[in-house]
C-alpha cells in the first residue's frame, strides 16, 4: 500500500517549495521538455499536483494522494487515484508514460 500521509499533510508545502525555488523548478521543466519532443497521449505516474504534467502537455496522471490530485485537477489534469502497480487503464492506451 502506498504511504501517502506525508503527501496528504504537506501538499501546500510542496507547492510553496516550487514557488520559492522557481529557478530550480524551471530548470527541471526545461530538462524534461528536451526529453519529451512530442508526448502524444501521455500518463504521468506520480503526478502529484500536476506541476510538471500541466506545462508539459501530459493530460492524464495518477497518484495515490487525493489532496495532490485536487490541485492537479485545478491545473487541468485528468487526475486518477491509483498506483503504478495497479494501473486502471488498458495496455497500450498511452503513447508515453
Amino acid at each position: 500500500m502506498a504511504r501517502i500521509a506525508p503527501f496528504e499533510r504537506h501538499t501546500q508545502r510542496y507547492e510553496r517549495w516550487f514557488e520559492q525555488h522557481e529557478a530550480a523548478y524551471l530548470s527541471e521543466l526545461r530538462a524534461l521538455r528536451e526529453l519529451l519532443s512530442d508526448p502524444g497521449l501521455g500518463l504521468e505516474i506520480g503526478v502529484g499536483t500536476g506541476r510538471f504534467a500541466s506545462p508539459l502537455g501530459i493530460a492524464i496522471g495518477i497518484d495515490p494522494s487525493l489532496r495532490m490530485l485536487q490541485v492537479a485537477r485545478r491545473r487541468g489534469i485528468r487526475a486518477v487515484c491509483a498506483v503504478a502497480e495497479a494501473l486502471p487503464f488498458r495496455h497500450g492506451v498511452f503513447d508515453m508514460r
